[in-house]
């Protein structure tokens, strides 16, 4: 049964805040009328997106220290990562003000050891940045349900690459993922070793959803990865995603 969100904290012409049903500390952030981010107040390692456990399992299992994300919402996911490791750093830019002040007042957002919050475009801070200077970067931003193209042409993906040593991007598409398969051949072109994550039919591109794309200098520790993912809630395979003929997104 679905969850009946009620009632509502604040609503704005742009967000929407609610609280879970199902867990008295749980805080949804709708955006435009999409679920944006979710938190729990009292246990910031709890994530309710499937996606995000997804993506902290990449992360971890690449036991990557320092981590730039692209998109922050309420932040969730680095905040779960720096609960869990306050010694490491997780630092998050989010293009939108608005998101960060109402995640401030209703969505727990605070700094806290490990956490570094600003506003900013986060292909111009990567574009900042020293060679090798970033563990992995996560790209988690979107415009409707698309992840915004400046941030995944051949060019800024090339550039991840020169400052990182592993990126993961999350895609919504819809069958045949044909956006998904021209962000992996981007990674390709980028990055030696590409790997997807999700579920096994999005993987394959039979239907449409959520996939983590991962790009990495260094062979992925698929074993480990995949022992994570055994003990999800949400199935997830580890697999090569088939881009085929896809053509990367370009900057021209």
């Amino acid at each position: 049964m679905a969850r009946r969100w009620s009632p509502v904290i604040e609503a704005t012409e742009k967000f929407t805040v609610l609280r879970d049903p199902e867990r008295p500390s749980g805080r949804l952030l709708r955006q435009g009328g999409m679920d944006a981010s979710y938190v729990d107040l009292a246990d910031p390692s709890h994530l309710d997106f499937d996606y995000l456990r997804w993506l902290r399992a990449v992360i971890e299992a690449a036991e990557a220290r320092h981590v730039v994300h692209v998109g922050g919402a309420a932040c969730a996911l680095a905040r779960a990562l720096a609960a869990a490791r306050p010694g490491d750093l997780q630092e998050v830019v989010e293009v939108d003000p608005d998101v960060l002040e109402i995640a401030r007042r209703h969505l727990g957002l605070r700094r806290g050891p490990g956490l570094k919050v600003r506003t900013g475009d986060g292909r111009a801070v990567l574009a900042a940045r020293a060679d090798g200077s970033v563990d992995a970067v996560v790209v988690d931003a979107f415009v409707g349900a698309r992840v915004p193209r400046p941030l995944v042409t051949a060019e800024a993906l090339a550039d991840v690459a020169r400052v990182a040593a592993l990126v993961a991007v999350n895609v919504v598409d819809a069958k045949p993922l044909a956006e998904a398969a021209a962000i992996a051949a981007g990674l390709e072109a980028a990055f030696p070793h590409v790997l997807a994550v999700g579920p096994s039919a999005v993987v394959a591109r039979r239907r449409g959803g959520n996939v983590v794309l991962v790009g990495a200098h260094a062979p992925l520790p698929v074993q480990r990865l995949r022992a994570r993912l055994a003990a999800d809630p949400a199935p997830a395979v580890v697999a090569a995603f088939a881009a085929g003929d896809a053509v990367p997104f370009t900057d021209g």
